[in-house]
């Protein structure tokens, strides 16, 4: 169904102006809204001015803003089911209430419904060897300073037994490494590690791919979930300082098969691992510095310089990450929320927005036959939000197709001649500032 006709049944079946971020049909269907929305904690039968599926879109559309209160985000996208949002309709109380009733349990079901359907999906230049490429990784994220999110999300680690300056909470995330679509993700307090939050969601790893992850997952039992010779499933981590291993065959310089015990530990916790395992090892030179990096992918069928190659796409994820911190949040020290379930559901939201964004500039660099990892993210979210007021706006809603048609034109020219690499090793840097600096104080996550 195209674009155009979506947007008719949608206009049909509302019978009223068709003035919201509904535009995004095209990616999300109408049919997912009203089921996320049956999902709300507090139902009721009334219509209300903020019914659930039109706060789903202002949740949505607080990530696109983040520069701008909640409810000048509402205004902008017109978020209203009584027609013209304004300061008369949408006061600042019923704003929050609405988010309240919705909860977040709608939000992060309407994410893994998009997930599951995005994040698999094939563009061009997605495949290495027959294989798709995923990688997972995790990230803080800091939140309002108050007594029950600090008893709640807890505090990242310090070197002594000061808590971090806000509480923090933990996402992990498996990304498709060339359309930077999140496939899956699992959020949790501080205290929760990131190899438990990962197995939330290995089962979802799909066949025929290989799945690259940070040093910090290096777990017998979690990477032995995800290796599958049936399903031709393969993954790839570097090799943690201190390793004890032995090399039990040679397959070329560099490349070798090596064994290791599986700790007692993580016996303890899964009875059914072996006392032993066996992995590849590939080791490679950076500026100078020997690497070496583990993987189930056979020697007979990848060499290792391909194997190191793909290695270096891991930072993709990063660069999804940093996306999502610095163009979309502003590089905001914090989350606006100051409850628990709030949170959830802004965290969710996010990572629902940034979604769509990436969907949407891939979309527009298929349509140029272009890779969608080339648009240039952080110009396709300001274009689309920009777009959005001026659509939120619009009179008549014949004039959506259309407008819809230029957007996606415009993205298309979006496009970065080089993807940016750290030309440096990560560094803090402190800001200028005209108070005193603690430096003794513990350090923010």
């Amino acid at each position: 169904m195209s674009v155009a006709q979506d947007l008719s049944a949608v206009l049909d079946f509302a019978k009223q102006p068709l003035s919201r971020l509904e535009v995004f049909t095209d990616h999300i269907p109408h049919d997912w809204i009203t089921a996320a929305a049956a999902l709300a904690d507090k139902a009721t039968i009334r219509r209300r001015r903020l019914p659930s599926d039109i706060v789903l879109w202002l949740v949505v559309g607080m990530a696109l803003f983040r520069g701008e209160p909640i409810v000048e985000v509402a205004r902008r996208l017109n978020i209203c089911a009584d027609g013209l949002a304004n300061e008369v309709l949408l006061a600042k109380s019923g704003l929050s209430q609405a988010r309240q009733r919705l909860g977040n349990q709608p939000v992060a079901w309407l994410f893994q419904q998009c997930a599951n359907v995005w994040g698999y999906e094939r563009y061009p230049q997605d495949d290495w060897h027959g294989l798709q490429v995923f990688a997972v990784d995790g990230a803080l994220f800091r939140t309002p300073e108050t007594s029950s999110l600090r008893d709640h999300f807890g505090s990242g680690n310090t070197s002594s037994d000061r808590q971090t300056p806000y509480p923090v909470l933990r996402l992990v995330a498996l990304m498709n490494a060339r359309s930077h679509i999140i496939a899956n993700a699992a959020i949790s307090p501080y205290r929760k590690g990131e190899i438990p939050l990962a197995k939330d969601f290995i089962e979802s790893i799909p066949n025929h791919s290989v799945t690259l992850l940070d040093k910090g997952f290096f777990s017998a039992d979690l990477l032995l979930s995800i290796q599958s010779t049936e399903k031709n499933r393969h993954w790839m981590i570097p090799e943690r300082k201190g390793t004890v291993r032995t090399e039990i065959e040679h397959y070329g310089d560099g490349d070798y098969l090596v064994q290791m015990k599986v700790s007692q530990q993580a016996r303890k916790k899964n009875p059914l691992l072996p006392e032993y395992w066996q992995v590849r090892a590939v080791t490679y030179e950076v500026a100078g510095k020997e690497k070496t990096v583990f993987t189930s992918l056979p020697a007979s069928h990848f060499s290792a310089e391909q194997v190191a190659t793909l290695y270096h796409e891991r930072w993709e994820i990063e660069l999804g990450f940093r996306d999502i911190k610095s163009s979309m949040q502003d590089n905001a020290l914090t989350l606006r929320s100051k409850t628990v379930d709030l949170v959830y559901q802004e965290l969710w939201g996010l990572l629902l927005a940034y979604n769509v964004v990436r969907r949407e500039a891939s979309q527009a660099a298929v349509a140029h036959k272009r890779a969608p990892s080339e648009v240039s993210f952080k110009f396709a979210c300001q274009h689309i939000a920009s777009h959005l007021v001026v659509m939120a706006g619009a009179v008549s809603p014949s004039h959506t197709p259309r407008r819809l048609d230029e957007l996606r034109g415009s993205i298309g020219v979006l496009f970065i001649a080089k993807r940016p690499r750290p030309a440096r090793p990560r560094a803090v840097k402190m800001s200028k500032t005209r108070y005193p600096v603690n430096r003794k104080a513990a350090p923010l996550k």
